[in-house]
């Protein structure tokens, strides 16, 4: 499968890639900003191995991802090290950094 192209189609095809044994007993909500051409914001509502995706700004998320989406986009294609885009400023995270690090077992890249 080709990787997506844009940030609609990588929040699209986050269900195929979740690991929902990895989210067991967990309880969060992640915000995505993303900025540029591709502006949108996106959460995702993880419940005890259940995952919800929605586009929108949700009320109160556990942790904020904020960063351009073409960045993004490489990130989760796997072209740019999150450690890498976070160490030179291109992702910025605030609130709970443990479901930041939790993040490439939840949605494995590959």
């Amino acid at each position: 499968m080709a990787a997506p192209t844009t940030v609609k189609e990588v929040f699209e095809n986050m269900p195929n890639r979740f690991n929902a044994a990895a989210a067991k007993g967990l309880k969060a909500v992640y915000q995505f900003d993303l900025s540029g051409d591709q502006a949108a914001k996106y959460n995702l509502t993880i419940d005890d191995g259940n995952l919800t995706v929605a586009e929108g700004q949700h009320a109160s998320p556990n942790i904020t991802i904020t960063m351009a989406a073409t960045d993004y986009i490489d990130m989760t294609s796997g072209k740019l090290n999150p450690q890498m885009a976070f160490m030179s400023g291109k992702l910025k995270i605030a609130g709970d950094m443990g479901l930041a690090m939790k993040m490439q077992q939840l949605f494995p890249i590959g």
